[in-house]
């Protein structure tokens, strides 16, 4: 199998086969959770696929409990998935590729790189062996304090599987929890509430900032690409800024009557997990509208370029920033930290954000169609912000839920599903697969 990718068809572009690499898993994924041995009593294949397509695209949303509708080997199905989508399969065929003594073609490196938005090409293997070497560091690590604290109220067997099973799922911004209420439970438990939130920051960054952090830690390098900074600068502001609004919009709601430590810290974890994945300690239904809507912010913006995690990318969102900006001061180019950015790079963020904006909007538009049609806005039980959340949280790949997912009919699954392959993979992607003849106009005005 892995051999194969060595001999990619020349007719295929990059952008194409890692598509077609996502969805051949979460084909062969949906397959075996489909299987009688996967699941307890019914599921039906549509579940199985959106299941199948949540896990690969790491995500987190669910139709059925992922702790009590699968078996132990239907939860290690899941968890493979999940893993081989956070790493992508063209990294993990690499680096069996390397193992057997073989070299992927050319093309296998370019997908590789498009896959990890890496563009030299010298140090590509250099890249996906750290890569490697960190995620599964870190998630071993995770594992292990995770694996201990749960040990105390399960057997050794489940508290290691339970450890892995999470640590995986937060490191790749998955999300998915064997626990019905997710974490809600152990909102308390500074120890896991912080594990888990490292793990999601770290899987959040991109492997290309965690390459760089490597070479100036041990490679001696002694500055960070413009990509690096503007990552990690973003992201911290990203999560300061969520924790003060979140800390704000709900003091006196699901925050209220709790000490001012439980108060910082969950509203920590909550600005962390809506841009990288749905882990919730505390219950997301019950959240101010306000807050909600920040929220969905969070999940728009999403993790950074390289990631496991989806939304329009941290650098994405600071470029359009800066464009903004530099437009109302009268700028014609558009600087930011101190470095002009090419106009290959700015119409790209444009490019992204609006594109990502329309399909946010088209789907919102199709899922209410699917699930109220006919209903009017002002009958009890409206759902406009419910069902713009749920979207959000696909097009991110999130997972945070207000409990809608698991009651949509058949064609809001499958939209969801549509929208959480396309938020993995990137809109430009999906875009370039539709190939739009370019037209040039036969004159211009003058």
């Amino acid at each position: 199998m892995f051999e194969k990718f060595s001999e990619i068809p020349k007719n295929l572009s990059p952008p194409a086969i890692l598509a077609f690499s996502f969805a051949i898993l979460i084909f062969i994924g949906s397959v075996l959770l489909y299987l009688p041995f996967a699941h307890v009593g019914k599921l039906s294949y549509l579940n199985s696929l959106f299941t199948a397509t949540s896990a690969v695209c790491v995500t987190g949303l669910t139709v059925v409990d992922t702790g009590t509708k699968f078996t132990f080997w239907g939860q290690v199905i899941i968890v493979f998935l999940i893993q081989l989508g956070g790493l992508g399969l063209m990294t993990v065929s690499t680096v069996v590729l390397l193992l057997l003594g073989k070299s992927p073609s050319i093309k296998g490196r370019l997908v590789l790189q498009n896959s990890l938005t890496y563009s030299p090409t010298k140090d590509i293997f250099s890249l996906v062996k750290i890569i490697l070497l960190f995620t599964f560091a870190t998630e071993l690590i995770g594992a292990l304090i995770l694996g201990a604290y749960w040990h105390r109220f399960y057997p050794l067997s489940k508290a290691i599987f339970y450890g892995i099973f999470h640590a995986i799922s937060a490191f790749c911004n998955a999300g998915f929890s064997l626990f019905t209420t997710n974490l809600e439970e152990f909102s308390a438990n500074y120890t896991i509430v912080l594990t888990i939130a490292s793990l999601l920051i770290l899987g959040g960054l991109g492997f290309l900032v965690i390459y760089e952090i490597f070479l100036c830690l041990y490679a001696k390098k002694t500055h960070f690409s413009l990509h690096t900074k503007l990552t990690l600068i973003t992201t911290l502001y990203l999560i300061l800024g969520g924790t003060a609004l979140f800390f704000f919009f709900e003091k006196a709601n699901v925050l209220k009557g709790f000490s001012l430590t439980y108060k910082i810290i969950n509203s920590f974890f909550q600005a962390v997990t809506p841009r990288t994945a749905g882990f919730n300690t505390l219950p997301i239904a019950h959240l101010t509208d306000a807050t909600l809507f920040l929220l969905i912010i969070l999940m728009f913006i999403g993790a950074s370029p390289g990631s496991c995690g989806g939304g329009i990318k941290t650098t994405t969102f600071a470029v359009f920033l800066s464009f903004i900006k530099n437009k109302l001061q009268g700028r014609e180019k558009v600087h930011i930290l101190f470095r002009t950015l090419p106009n290959e790079t700015v119409q790209r963020a444009i490019t992204v954000a609006t594109l990502s904006g329309v399909l946010v909007a088209i789907c919102t538009i199709l899922l209410l169609l699917t699930q109220r049609y006919g209903i009017p806005h002002s009958s009890e039980n409206s759902s406009f912000l419910e069902y713009l959340f749920e979207i959000a949280s696909a097009f991110g790949t999130v997972g945070l839920s207000m409990g809608k997912t698991p009651t949509l009919n058949c064609w809001g699954k499958i939209t969801l599903s549509l929208l959480m392959f396309i938020g993995r993979v990137g809109p430009l992607t999906v875009a370039h697969l539709v190939k739009i003849e370019k037209v040039t106009p036969p004159y211009q005005y003058s």
